[in-house]
């Protein structure tokens, strides 16, 4: 990882002895990642960087030259070899014949994949020939907040100029394509002794024949232009100064799961949005400023803060020094309504004949004064990735407005680029989404056989999921797996007694800050007891009905009522039990609990019909493996009841169903796999039994 060093520059980490011993394409990866890692050089995914390396040529064994260049949707953080494009140089100088002009520079995009080299799959992108016409071995294009502030500042040329001489150029703005490849090619060749140049309202390239120099050009540029703005802009108040408080941690929270709901359940009619939080201090302080809402009308700088986060941002009407949730929450459709209504007007006053049609016009991000800022996305990662890039546009409009006067992209431009029919194709190339992507669910006993399978089904089709449990260390054990699995930013977990009314409320408010709200809900937190009649206690009895019964009330209760606020509908899923419909002997309590839960289900159904929310039951029988109920004395006496130990009592339990099968964590998770999803749309108040054939719980 890059690290800060005095002054906040970026430490220069390249190791010669561990560089040295690599290949030159080894070594522009190693170079590549040591770039990525640290967000004041580049934000995730943007920036591209490349070598020109001699190869032998698959097909006739000569030494020929080959660009090697970041490939259409990578990071340079964290790509690997695969990760690169690689094409013929003297191909791509062919292309020079082929080129039409500024007006047909798309066209030359197609050529791309005839310059391959090495059959390589991995497809080139649109940065490709502003690489290739570099007359320089090595090439980084990076986009550091320092430097972008810098290419956003209505004097751009003049601020290049006095930070960096003759040694770093300027060339005005200009859409990145070929044409830019060969605006480029020409500023090399008319200023030798250049080392890189700002490309304005964009970023910054560096160039030199060797690795390690080039890496190095890329730093010192950058640290170079970081002690210049400290020095400019430290007796500067940001962004014009204070206008409005920061409230405190806990109450910046609250308002925040309040508010992340009720947007999402407004901007997720055509598709499920997830939500992410940030008020980190470089938020809080751009939040509460004076020049806040000037500035965020401005819209962002460069194509890659606003293809992620649109133009401009939703500020929401909220005052923290005369905070009035209830007041905000009232007038938040308007708000919604006259963005979309705005981003509407943008689209009609920049299309063009050929534009593709509309994407959605809802905004991305929203900025609350004396809060934070809250980003939805099609997923979690995007959205958290969005606000990251709105934190760089910060950045940047912070020394942007300070030494001068910060500057959007001019709105034409901003669309072609936001509509670009390459843009367009790019995004027409990506795989359909999974049937659960962009929903929320919480799956309580998820630390126990039944809940992590069932999680992990979740996982598997695009879901967000919040494992709730009482034990923590299974909890934790559980969610590393997962993690492992499919990635931090899905998983999530809060130690929560279902038969605490305070944590419940507290593990959805933690859920609405974390993903925006919920969509799913799968009761599945129990526990297991045996015991004649006469020998149950009345604790026995409450401990049952308490988790069993009370427990399912209140995780639906606080459901309901975030799903209601959303107003997107839901699928509430009660894993109960084989037992709920047909008795067993000696478990009085627990067969009485889950009948108990499976007629509160029936009532959830008729209540949350109006609302679209679905509540069905999954009925499992004698599920033994990876079940936490079957670890303790449950397995015991229900061993002792059925006269047979531990090891035959699956084989029992398989035998006495009609399909002689044994019944499977997996086998649950599928079926509540289908009341979550849209297969069972039409569907609630229903039952269904999962018990390989049990006559005595037949519903009919």
């Amino acid at each position: 990882m890059l690290k800060t060093v005095s002054g906040s520059r970026i430490e220069n980490l390249w190791d010669v002895s561990h560089a040295d011993a690599l290949s030159e394409s080894d070594k522009l990866l190693y170079r590549s990642n040591l770039l990525g890692s640290d967000k004041r050089v580049t934000n995730y995914g943007g920036g591209n960087t490349s070598a020109k390396v001699m190869e032998t040529d698959p097909l006739t064994g000569a030494q020929v030259e080959v660009l090697w260049v970041k490939g259409s949707g990578g990071d340079i953080g964290t790509m690997d070899k695969a990760g690169f494009s690689t094409l013929y140089m003297d191909k791509l100088t062919a292309l020079k014949a082929l080129y039409r002009g500024v007006a047909f520079e798309d066209e030359m995009v197609a050529y791309l994949p005839h310059c391959t080299f090495d059959l390589n799959p991995r497809a080139a992108s649109i940065d490709t020939p502003l690489h290739a016409y570099v007359p320089k071995k090595h090439v980084d294009h990076v986009h550091p907040d320092a430097i972008i502030a810098i290419a956003a500042a209505s004097n751009s040329q003049d601020l290049t100029r006095q930070i960096f001489g003759d040694s770093i150029g300027w060339l005005p703005w200009k859409k990145p394509g070929y044409e830019l490849g060969l605006w480029l090619e020409d500023y090399c060749l008319k200023n030798p002794d250049a080392k890189g140049v700002v490309l304005e309202s964009h970023g910054l390239f560096c160039w030199d024949d060797d690795a390690e120099t080039c890496y190095a050009t890329t730093l010192g540029t950058i640290n170079q232009a970081i002690a210049w703005f400290e020095e400019q802009t430290a007796a500067i108040p940001a962004f014009g100064g204070k206008r409005h408080p920061t409230l405190p941690a806990a109450e910046r929270r609250r308002i925040a799961a309040a508010l992340m709901p009720a947007i999402r359940g407004m901007i997720s009619a055509d598709s499920h949005k997830v939500g992410h939080f940030d008020d980190q201090d470089t938020v809080l302080e751009f939040v509460g400023a004076a020049d806040m809402p000037r500035l965020a009308a401005l819209g962002t700088s460069c194509p890659d803060h606003f293809l992620r986060t649109k133009i401009r941002p939703l500020v929401v009407d909220f005052d923290p020094a005369a905070p009035d949730i209830d007041a905000t929450l009232a007038g938040l459709a308007a708000m919604v309504d006259a963005y979309r209504a705005d981003y509407t007007a943008y689209y009609q006053r920049c299309r063009h004949d050929d534009s593709p049609a509309i994407r959605d016009p809802n905004a991305v991000v929203y900025l609350v004064p004396g809060v934070g800022m809250i980003t939805f996305a099609k997923d979690k990662a995007t959205a958290r990735i969005s606000g990251e890039f709105y934190v760089n546009a910060i950045n940047v409009m912070r020394g942007a407005d300070a030494v001068s006067t910060y500057q959007g992209l001019p709105e034409q431009e901003a669309f072609d680029i936001e509509y670009w029919l390459l843009e367009e194709a790019k995004l027409q190339r990506m795989p359909k989404p999974k049937s659960l992507a962009g929903r929320v669910a919480i799956v309580t006993g998820g630390a126990g056989g039944i809940g992590a399978a069932t999680a992990r089904r979740y996982l598997a089709d695009g879901a967000c999921v919040v494992l709730a449990d009482i034990d923590a260390a299974a909890l934790a054990d559980t969610a590393q797996t997962l993690v492992g699995v499919y990635g931090r930013d899905v998983v999530r977990t809060v130690e929560m007694n279902v038969t605490s009314e305070e944590a419940v409320i507290q593990a959805y408010t933690d859920m609405a800050i974390e993903f925006g709200g919920v969509d799913i809900v799968v009761s599945n937190a129990g526990i297991a007891s045996s015991a004649k009649v006469e020998d149950t206690s009345l604790e026995l009895w409450n401990r049952n009905m308490s988790i069993l019964s009370t427990g399912y009330f209140l995780v639906a209760r606080e459901a309901f009522k975030l799903l209601k606020t959303q107003g997107i509908g839901g699928s509430m899923v009660f894993v109960a039990s084989k037992n709920g419909l047909a008795a067993s002997p000696g478990a009085a309590a627990y067969c009485t609990a889950k009948a108990s839960e499976i007629h509160l289900a029936r009532c959830l159904a008729l209540e949350g019909a109006p609302d679209g929310i679905r509540v069905n039951v999954v009925n499992p029988d004698a599920v033994l493996r990876g079940s936490k109920i079957w670890s303790g004395e449950w397995l015991d006496q229900r061993a002792a009841t059925y006269g047979t130990d531990k090891g035959g009592l699956e084989e029992m339990y398989r035998e006495r169903s009609l399909l002689k099968r044994s019944v499977l964590p997996e086998d649950i998770a599928e079926a509540c796999y289908f009341f979550a999803s849209d297969l069972s749309a039409k569907s609630t108040g229903n039952i269904l039994n999962v018990d390989a054939g049990n006559v005595q719980a037949f519903t009919r």
